[in-house]
């Protein structure tokens, strides 16, 4: 305890400094308590703030590897989850700009599906489909498996399983990871071409960003961070009747390995990436030049979303929406066995951040926003580059 009281001491200082002294001190301020996060021996945080032109703050902490006591570096991938539903989304509005496909068209035209046949691309996009969520924690495959893996069999064997809507289209706000691995098949059919292939040619190569740092395949295992549980945590102790224990490794210095998997459905969640990746993405939307969005299709990744009845919800066509102390921000979380990050736009501030965790218990929402206090209260942001 008095460790925990020094240091949380220790930052409040450095945050009283760093009014006065500026950038070098708020970046110490920044790194303390990423080291309160994520201790020398335990997984680690990938941590990234950027503007429209610069890196503002990057580093990492923590270990990619416990057993092997492998420190965490800024090109480790780690799994993105459910952040990759804002990647799926731009890939939905770029379309829209092709005139492939209109917002407002039946899904049921471009890929089959037991639901109600009024169903639309915006109401997957903005989850007011009434399409079920079941947990989806058993939609995995071991990455040795993906060869074989047959991503249409997936999900019509989920599709067969949960056939009911759980309201009408537009009434109400429900998350779902079904609506989203629907979208994946929508872009494949509009653009001809697989899910992973139209993005990697239409997000990540348009940015420089190359296989090893950003893709749906694990690029380079050595170069991948191992994904951990808490042993003594409810997941590290039940796990196994949630998963399929043979997702799980084994103990190491009180963690619990997760193997390398892939999921199910790409589309909702089966990005691989850095920090440093999806703050590229982020950079270049935060840009008045977009390489990815021309501006009507930006305008449209940001526009709220109204049900039905005209009463609006925090969402966009791709982000979720809050406040941090009085200041806006769009943002995406995605969590599962072994991972969990967030990233966020924040555009009074011209300012996007991105944290990545190799753990699945890490608050990213708290955490991040402890961090991001530093940045989006500054009216000018200093450049850093970890060394």
């Amino acid at each position: 305890m008095q460790i925990v009281s020094l240091t949380v001491l220790a930052t409040s200082l450095l945050i009283c400094c760093s009014l006065a002294n500026g950038a070098p001190s708020r970046d110490k301020a920044v790194s303390l308590i990423l080291n309160h996060y994520a201790a020398s021996d335990e997984p680690g945080i990938q941590y990234t703030v950027v503007s429209e032109s610069d890196t503002v703050f990057t580093r990492s902490v923590g270990l990619s590897n416990v057993a092997s006591n492998m420190a965490l570096d800024a090109s480790h991938t780690m799994a993105a989850f459910s952040m990759t539903k804002t990647l799926t989304a731009i890939a939905v509005l770029q379309l829209v700009e092709q005139n492939k496909i209109k917002l407002d068209d039946k899904v049921i035209a471009y890929v089959k599906h037991p639901y109600d046949p009024d169903i639309t691309i915006r109401h997957l996009l903005n989850h007011t489909s009434g399409i079920p969520n079941p947990i989806p924690l058993k939609w995995v495959h071991l990455a040795q498996a993906h060869d074989d893996f047959d991503d249409q069999f997936e999900l019509d064997k989920i599709l067969n399983e949960h056939p009911t809507v759980d309201f009408q289209p537009g009434n109400r706000y429900q998350y779902s990871n079904i609506g989203y691995w629907l979208l994946g098949s929508v872009i494949a059919r509009a653009s001809e071409k697989s899910y992973s292939q139209y993005l990697s040619e239409h997000l990540f190569q348009p940015l420089n960003l190359s296989a090893s740092e950003v893709g749906f395949k694990i690029h380079d295992k050595n170069n991948h961070a191992n994904g951990y549980l808490k042993q003594w945590s409810f997941m590290g102790l039940f796990g196994r009747l949630l998963v399929d224990a043979k997702m799980l490794g084994e103990n190491e210095s009180g963690w619990r390995h997760v193997k390398d998997v892939y999921l199910n459905g790409a589309s909702f969640g089966g990005a691989i990436g850095t920090a440093r990746a999806f703050a590229k993405i982020l950079q270049d939307l935060l840009s008045t030049n977009s390489i990815l969005l021309g501006p009507a299709a930006k305008q449209l990744l940001y526009q709220q979303q109204v049900l039905s009845s005209g009463t609006g919800i925090d969402m966009t066509l791709g982000w979720h929406v809050d406040e941090l102390e009085g200041i806006a921000y769009y943002y995406k979380e995605g969590g599962g066995a072994g991972f969990h990050s967030e990233m966020r736009i924040y555009p009074q501030n011209g300012l996007a951040s991105v944290i990545m965790s190799n753990r699945t218990s890490f608050d990213s929402r708290q955490i991040l926003s402890e961090l991001d206090l530093h940045f989006v209260t500054t009216k000018k942001s200093q450049p850093h580059t970890d060394k």
